[in-house]
């Protein structure tokens, strides 16, 4: 199952290429929470989420997880989002979190961990999610600033 949801992002990826924006855009707005390298090599596209939806996802007990109407969704170096949260910096960051979790832990590792997470303990519990939460939560507080890879990679 791994590897066929790798190669749908892998093809969704390629498919919205054209259209990606590079993360160095916000390189002002992140500085000391992420470096201008991570940021041009991480992209989003403004459009709608795509979300793969194979049988097998839903037997897994993935449905919910499928169907929920999110407003962002990372795949690898790139994360999608609505038009209407586009302007939002506290989803991009967000978002850069999840990029920097792909990063830290490669595609496998990264798929495993989610999909168990959110097997385990749902999607709002999951520590995926908890830990990009509290850290957009940070960025947003306008709190103390905080390396997100070193902590991503510490933390995980």
């Amino acid at each position: 199952m791994l590897e066929q949801i790798e190669q749908w992002i892998d093809a969704t990826n390629i498919k919205y290429k054209t259209q990606r924006i590079s993360c160095e855009k916000f390189a002002s707005e992140f500085a000391g929470f992420y470096p201008v390298e991570f940021l041009k090599n991480a992209f989003y596209v403004v459009y709608k989420i795509p979300k793969p939806d194979f049988a097998g996802l839903r037997e897994m007990g993935l449905g919910d997880f499928v169907d929920m109407d999110a407003a962002g969704i990372t795949y690898k170096n790139t994360y999608y989002l609505l038009p209407e949260v586009a302007k939002d910096l506290r989803v991009h960051f967000h978002e850069l979190v999840h990029v920097a979790q792909w990063l830290k832990l490669g595609p496998d590792a990264f798929m495993m961990r989610y999909i168990s997470e959110i097997q385990h303990v749902g999607y709002n519990d999951a520590p995926l999610e908890k830990m990009a939460y509290a850290l957009d939560t940070q960025f947003a507080s306008k709190g103390n600033k905080i390396d997100v890879l070193r902590h991503v990679a510490q933390t995980l």
